[in-house]
């Protein structure tokens, strides 16, 4: 099963008041387990970025300026995206932006029940409880040091990782032993190699004599003499 854990970043809140997409990040994942794809762009929004977004991602119109338009980038994204399931953090506001731009720039759109909101998984989760991004990682012990702002790609990265917990949290080896492939399966990673030499005995002549007229004394049909 192929799945999409997907984020976004804007200039605002709607899109049909003029805001647009400024970063996309994407990470692929194969039976719940990532494969290492991933996809990143910025974006020129041709528009100036708000102080409040600046806050929020950091990102400048002047940072910005230079970056490909989303149109440039919208075939190599959708394809990336492929017919996955879209594994999305609150997915209505980011749904709601990817369907703008992609009708912007002449490409079909996505039906919202292709995506998979965790927002939604946490709050059926932990009914009442603050279920933001930052919050979920704290409670689930994934490692956010490095989130001073939000990021479409590390948020995607965070999320994958929450979205996997969310799902009843993966065996506490399995990401050390397996690995995705990209056929869908997985293959080992590491496995214990056969020992050069085997270990030199420990039962003394003594003790192996003992142990044998011990067996002798149980008789044909005791469980140790039976072959």
């Amino acid at each position: 099963m192929r799945e999409v854990v997907l984020d976004t970043e804007t200039t605002g809140l709607d899109p049909f008041s003029g805001d647009r997409l400024v970063e996309l990040g994407a990470v692929e994942l194969l039976n719940h387990m990532p494969t290492g794809r991933t996809y990143h762009a910025y974006l020129n929004p041709q528009r100036d970025v708000p102080a409040e977004a600046v806050a929020v991602h950091g990102l400048t119109a002047e940072f910005l300026s230079d970056k490909p338009l989303f149109g440039a980038v919208a075939a190599e994204f959708v394809a990336f995206l492929g017919d996955a399931r879209l594994v999305i953090h609150n997915a209505a506001f980011d749904m709601k932006f990817l369907n703008a731009e992609l009708g912007w720039a002449g490409f079909a759109t996505m039906p919202f029940s292709r995506a998979i909101d965790t927002l939604d998984l946490a709050r059926r989760r932990f009914p009442g409880a603050n279920n933001t991004l930052d919050a979920l990682c704290r409670r689930f012990g994934v490692d956010n040091s490095s989130r001073e702002k939000h990021g479409a790609l590390l948020d995607s990265e965070l999320l994958a990782e929450v979205y996997l917990e969310l799902k009843g949290g993966r065996q506490p080896d399995f990401a050390l032993s397996v690995v995705a492939s990209r056929s869908g399966t997985t293959a080992a990673v590491w496995v214990p190699p056969a020992r050069p030499r085997p270990l030199a005995p420990r039962v003394t002549p003594a003790e192996a004599e003992a142990h044998a007229a011990f067996l002798a004394e149980l008789g044909s049909a005791a469980l140790w003499n039976t072959p």
